[in-house]
C-alpha cells in the first residue's frame, strides 16, 4: 500500500476524467475535515441517515434538494463555523441524533469538507474519515488493501490545518499496527508528517485542537463540546463510502 497525504484539496492532484488531468487515478481516497463535516457525515449515519449528499455552493445545495420530499431531507448549511439562513442546521454532529436524521438524506455543504470530496469523487472507492470512525476506516482498508491510498485533508480555505493532518497520522498509525513498518509504503513526505504528528500528540488530541486555528474559531463560537466530540477516537463503527459522484452512503 503506497499512501500519499495532501493538505489541501487544491494541494491534491487533479485526476485523469478530470478538465485538466495532471496524474492517474488512485485506488481509493479519503477525504478528511475532523471540524467538522466528516465527523457530521459519519454520526449522521451513524444516527440512521440515509445518505448525505455533498455540494461546493450553497445554492448548488438548494436547487438540487428541491426535487427530494421535505420530509425526507435536511438541509447542512456552514460558512465560517455558522449555519447558513434557509438551511436546517450547521454543521454539528452533536445535531445529528437518530430522531432528526434518521431515514432521511442529508443534503450539505460546508466550508471546506464538501470541497474535498468533491475533489476526489473520480476515484473508484471514495471514503470519509474523522477521528470518531478511524479504527472502522483502518479494518476496511487492511480489508481491501488498496494498492495506491490518497487521503485529501479538507485545510481551511486553502490552508493547512493540523486536525485533519493528525487525523491522516491516526489512520497510518492504525494501518501500521497490522503493515510492516519497513515496508516502502511512504508516497510523499506529508504522509512521514503526518505520522509523525500524530504520535507526538495522540494522548493529548483535545489539547492539540485547542491550539489549531480552526479550533479556535469554534471555541470562540462557544462550540466546546463539537471541539470535544471531534477529538475522540474510535467512536463510531461506519465506513461512509461514497454510493454515487457526490453521494455518501454506508457501507
Amino acid at each position: 500500500m503506497k499512501i500519499s497525504i495532501f493538505h489541501t484539496p487544491e494541494l491534491t492532484p487533479d485526476l485523469i476524467g478530470t478538465a485538466s488531468p495532471t496524474t492517474a487515478v488512485p485506488d481509493c481516497a479519503i477525504a478528511i475535515d475532523v471540524l467538522r463535516a466528516t465527523t457530521t457525515i459519519a454520526t449522521a449515519l451513524a444516527a440512521g441517515a440515509d445518505s448525505v449528499q455533498a455540494f461546493c455552493t450553497i445554492d448548488g445545495l438548494m436547487t438540487v434538494s428541491e426535487d427530494w420530499p421535505a420530509d425526507r431531507r435536511i438541509r447542512i448549511g456552514e460558512r465560517g463555523g455558522k449555519t447558513v439562513e434557509g438551511c436546517d442546521l450547521g454543521n454539528s454532529p452533536l445535531d445529528c441524533t437518530p430522531d432528526r436524521v434518521g431515514g432521511k438524506r442529508l443534503f450539505m455543504s460546508t466550508t471546506n469538507g464538501t470541497r474535498a470530496l468533491q475533489k476526489i469523487q473520480n476515484t473508484p472507492i471514495v471514503l470519509a474519515a474523522a477521528l470518531v470512525n478511524r479504527r472502522a476506516i483502518v479494518d476496511f482498508l487492511l480489508d481491501r488493501q488498496p494498492e495506491t491510498l490518497w487521503m485529501t485533508a479538507s485545510g481551511w480555505e486553502g490552508s493547512f490545518s493540523l486536525e485533519d493532518t493528525v487525523c491522516a497520522g491516526a489512520i497510518i498509525a492504525g494501518l501500521l499496527e497490522k503493515i510492516d513498518r519497513d515496508s516502502d509504503w511512504f508516497g510523499n513526505d506529508e504522509a512521514v508528517a503526518a505520522l509523525a504528528l500524530y504520535e507526538q500528540w495522540r494522548d493529548r488530541l483535545l489539547q492539540l485542537f485547542y491550539q489549531a486555528s480552526h479550533g479556535q474559531r469554534l471555541l470562540r463560537l462557544g462550540l466546546t463540546e463539537d471541539l470535544a466530540y471531534c477529538a475522540s477516537q474510535d467512536q463510531l463503527n461506519i465506513v461512509p463510502i461514497q454510493v454515487a459522484p457526490g453521494v455518501i452512503g454506508r457501507l
